[in-house]
């Protein structure tokens, strides 16, 4: 019996978990979960035993020093509670439990079995894993991201894709299947790095992710200096690709490869989710020196209708009601990674191989999966 002493009821709990390892290319899936902690000052409750998990040898500990006296500390996965009623000042009826950590070493049922333990406890309605893997995806187009699910009545209530996928699977792809098995819905959402510059961080894929699961939750995520960071992000490897021809070439052809999967123009659902976060992002609290999504620092209306995933900018527009030529929303699907199924297979869940770093034959999304 898992005893949580000191954790106050929560309202309308959702478990957000992301694992560093071979589901986290690019450390963006943890990247987020720690920028939503960071953001809305989590409180860690518990910490799973690392003696249980982990292989010392593989994720060794660390010392330093604290006031002069040495310390250890161990791998594990931790856990923290966010109360965004408080964090955000208006009531959102909505809390969230953190879970980040390093995907295990051994014993995944009884690590799976445990994280549900504490899901059971704190009365959580949801699960979401964030995940990311490498695509051959452009970086110079909006991080493609999709959502899946095991649960077909969760698939149709929040117009995911049931995942089909068969194959090696890492502690992402266990976790959502054994919270299917124990009844309480959970759903991944996967952010295709690019796998041409997979060292992390990459946080234009991390951005994707946020708002991808702002999208699923429908909640209002502070941003931060992220959006910045993803914009000098791309402005770097633009530099670092105009110095290589060869590079440059191989970009454009992502490119256009990018660019042809894309068509038809994007899907009225697409835009109905551009314009309902836009509608998030307003908010007439926020004054200057607020950073959001939609303003500057300095008080500027940058406009939300800035594409933050690519660094692009877009003019603003007075009202929704001006019609504009539709975009490819971040959550578009990518071209398929050269070894990886073709699309219409199965394809859903990816993977990170243990040789060369690329996509393997679990390989990432099919094309379709996002909503």
């Amino acid at each position: 019996m898992i005893e949580l002493e000191g954790v106050p009821e929560l309202i309308d709990p959702v478990m957000v978990a992301a694992f560093e390892g071979w589901n986290d290319a690019g450390d963006a899936a943890s990247a987020a979960v720690a920028h939503l902690d960071r953001e809305w000052k989590g409180e860690v409750f518990a910490a799973l035993d690392a003696e249980d998990y982990y292989d010392f040898q593989v994720n060794r500990p660390t010392v330093f020093l604290e006031n002069g006296v040495r310390k250890i500390t161990w791998p594990t996965t931790r856990l923290s509670v966010v109360r965004i009623a408080d964090a955000d000042g208006k009531g959102n009826p909505r809390d969230l439990v953190l879970v980040r950590g390093i995907e295990p070493s051994m014993r995944w049922r009884s690590f799976c079995n445990e994280l549900l333990g504490f899901a059971h406890e704190l009365g959580v309605e949801m699960v979401v894993v964030l995940g990311s893997l490498l695509g051959d995806t452009p970086h110079t187009r909006p991080v493609p991201v999709s959502g899946v699910t095991s649960d077909a009545d969760v698939a149709r209530r929040l117009d995911l894709e049931e995942s089909r996928y068969e194959g090696p699977t890492g502690i992402v792809g266990i976790l959502q299947e054994a919270c299917t098995h124990a009844g309480v819905p959970a759903v991944s959402l996967w952010a295709a790095v690019p796998h041409y510059v997979s060292q992390p961080p990459n946080p234009k894929a991390t951005l994707a992710l946020l708002n991808r699961l702002e999208d699923l939750l429908d909640l209002r995520i502070p941003l931060g200096e992220l959006t910045e960071d993803a914009r000098a992000w791309q402005l770097g490897v633009d530099q670092l690709a105009a110095e290589d021809s060869e590079v440059a070439e191989y970009v454009q052809s992502l490119e256009e490869a990018r660019d042809t999967a894309e068509l038809p123009e994007a899907s009225g659902e697409a835009i109905a989710r551009e314009f309902e976060r836009y509608l998030r992002r307003r908010d007439p609290q926020d004054g200057p020196g607020v950073a959001t999504e939609g303003g500057l620092a300095d008080g500027r209306d940058a406009s939300y209708l800035r594409d933050t995933a690519s660094g692009r900018t877009r003019p603003p527009r007075a009202t929704p009601k001006e019609p504009r030529e539709p975009r490819a929303s971040d959550d578009a699907a990518p071209p398929t990674a050269p070894g990886a199924p073709e699309t219409g297979e199965d394809a859903d869940e990816p993977g990170q191989g243990p040789d060369d770093g690329r996509t393997t034959g679990d390989g990432p999304p099919e094309p379709g999966t996002e909503d």
